[in-house]
């Protein structure tokens, strides 16, 4: 997660005719925070409230007559709106490029290790594991026009992992269109930026320590960012998780094993053009682990990364792209 409004006013305004102005409220089970410097006063509650509640209304899992609902219920098919097939067509793209550990449908899984809408009754053991595998892997959908076919009823979608990012850049659209053109755009951490403030200076988004800490209540900053015009999301394993019988039991699920991930990598920062792209990398990288992380994100020229690791002592690293050191190195 990104801990980000602590520095989104600190530099002074030269020009008194742009006036910081914020929203905020909740959204997809977090908050959302938006600010933006304009010289009038566009009215953005409601718009932007309504385009978040019509993203949830396609896309949260936890809406039993949303569009990823109707068809996770469904025994072979559904018809699917414009958000289903943007975030499909983005999860497809990573799944393929991370080689299958990015997957869309690992949803049967997270609901069994206690992350997801429904959670199972009972001990997950190896054998519940393997009977749920054989309904993930995003080759079993197709997609015909406007309709997603199921290779089998127990197939289910999850974009939790880029709905967030998706909400971020459908926020950007909205405030763009309204004539917003400096502004900053967080959900649940994910966030985006545009133009720069009064003064001219970026934006500065901050990057969390990976503190276990389930409440949210322990933030300290790694590492600050100036993000201008760019997108910004993180994925760790320091937020969701519980412990069981001395053992910690982290949101991010391996498609591959059926398991929670468990290595060094403990939180991944990516900056890419966009949000959704951002957010699905996050987490491809935080299950994929440190060393594929680093190789996959070296041959990606779009995005710069951020990666806090626990070294063979168990203290915490830092590796940043040659993108990303240049970026702080011109501040």
């Amino acid at each position: 997660m990104l801990w980000l409004l602590l520095f989104t006013g600190l530099a002074s305004c030269t020009d008194q005719s742009e006036i910081l102005r914020t929203l905020a409220g909740e959204t997809m089970g977090t908050t959302y925070h938006i600010s933006y410097y304009s010289q009038q006063n566009p009215t953005l509650d409601a718009p932007v409230d309504s385009l978040l509640k019509a993203v949830n209304a396609s896309l949260s899992t936890y809406i039993p007559s949303s569009n990823i609902s109707l068809f996770n219920q469904s025994d072979s098919f559904a018809v699917v709106d414009n958000y289903f097939l943007t975030n499909y067509t983005k999860a497809l793209e990573v799944y393929r490029s991370s080689g299958g550990y990015f997957d869309m449908t690992v949803m049967p899984l997270v609901n069994a290790w206690g992350f997801g809408f429904k959670k199972m009754a009972g001990a997950v053991d190896s054998m519940l594991i393997d009977s749920l595998l054989q309904f993930v892997g995003s080759d079993k959908l197709r997609l015909s026009y406007d309709t997603l076919f199921k290779q089998l009823p127990g197939v289910m979608v999850d974009f939790s992992a880029l709905a967030k990012g998706f909400g971020v850049d459908e926020v950007a659209r909205l405030l763009e269109a309204r004539g917003v053109h400096h502004f900053m755009v967080e959900i649940g951490g994910e966030v985006v930026t545009r133009g720069n403030k009064p003064d001219g200076t970026p934006w500065q988004i901050g990057i969390e320590k990976p503190i276990d800490d389930a409440s949210g209540q322990a933030r300290s900053i790694e590492l600050v960012v100036p993000l201008k015009n760019q997108a910004m999301a993180t994925s760790g394993n320091y937020r969701n998780f519980y412990i069981r019988e001395g053992r910690k039991y982290a949101h991010e699920i391996n498609p591959k094993t059926g398991y929670p991930v468990e290595h060094n990598l403990l939180s991944a920062t990516v900056i890419a053009e966009d949000c959704m792209t951002a957010d699905a990398w996050a987490t491809a990288f935080m299950v994929l682990g440190l060393e594929k992380s680093k190789a996959i994100s070296a041959s990606m020229p779009n995005l710069e990364v951020a990666f806090i690791y626990a070294d063979e002592k168990g203290k915490n690293q830092l590796y940043l792209s040659p993108g990303l050191e240049k970026m702080l190195a011109a501040e």
